[in-house]
């Protein structure tokens, strides 16, 4: 596996920076471990100094982690009821899976777009989409909004940072994750105050919480 910030800042000023960007987002999609909101926040703090491109580095981000969002879609789409068989009635991956099939019937949007920014939240709610044959058309409509909102507030954490900070470029990352972190902090509170009128919580659930 890549270093994926070393490789950033050495192709900085490269075109091909984009595609790293294209390649990050889409993996972070899918697989843990991938530092893209690091990745992007640093493209972001380039564009403040005119080393990169911010609406590229916005639409870059955004066609990866949407191309991303649509491979646990169509694994669980093709392996829906292998994949419930693994999940006998009863377990907390049975019961966070049959969590996320109600959210998706009474408000899939809402369910696909706040999970984007949380990690955990988001491989269980495309994968579940799948599982459930969420209508397409709707999901990539949904995905389409919360990825280009994720790389949009992403990239321009790293860029405010760039445009207050441009002498100190580490002060820049760090108030761009500081604020990525801050928008994060929104959700969750957000969920916290779900969690209030409904106890039961997917993440928490696969975690052995409960």
């Amino acid at each position: 596996m890549p270093d994926w910030i070393d490789l950033t800042e050495s192709l900085i000023a490269s075109p091909t920076l984009y595609a790293v960007l294209i390649a990050v987002s889409l993996l972070d999609s899918f697989l843990p471990l991938i530092p893209s909101e690091p990745v992007v926040i640093l493209a972001g703090v380039a564009a403040a100094t005119g080393q990169t491109n911010i609406m590229l580095v916005i639409a870059a981000t955004t066609v990866g982690a949407f191309l991303g969002d649509l491979v646990p879609y169509s694994i669980g789409r093709l392996m829906g009821e292998g994949l419930l068989k693994r999940l006998p009635v009863g377990t907390k991956r049975r019961t966070a899976y049959d969590w996320f099939e109600r959210e998706l019937e009474s408000r899939g949007g809402f369910v696909l777009v706040s999970t984007r920014f949380i990690p955990v939240g988001r491989y269980l709610a495309t994968g579940t989409a799948g599982v459930v044959k969420y209508p397409l058309r709707r999901f990539m409509l949904y995905v389409a909004i919360s990825t280009s909102t994720w790389s949009a507030y992403t990239a321009l954490s790293g860029y405010l940072g760039g445009v207050f900070f441009q002498e100190n470029a580490l002060l820049a990352i760090a108030v761009g994750i500081g604020f990525a972190f801050a928008v994060t902090g929104v959700v969750e509170f957000s969920r916290y105050i779900r969690r209030r009128k409904n106890p039961v919580e997917p993440d928490e659930i696969v975690a052995g919480k409960r």
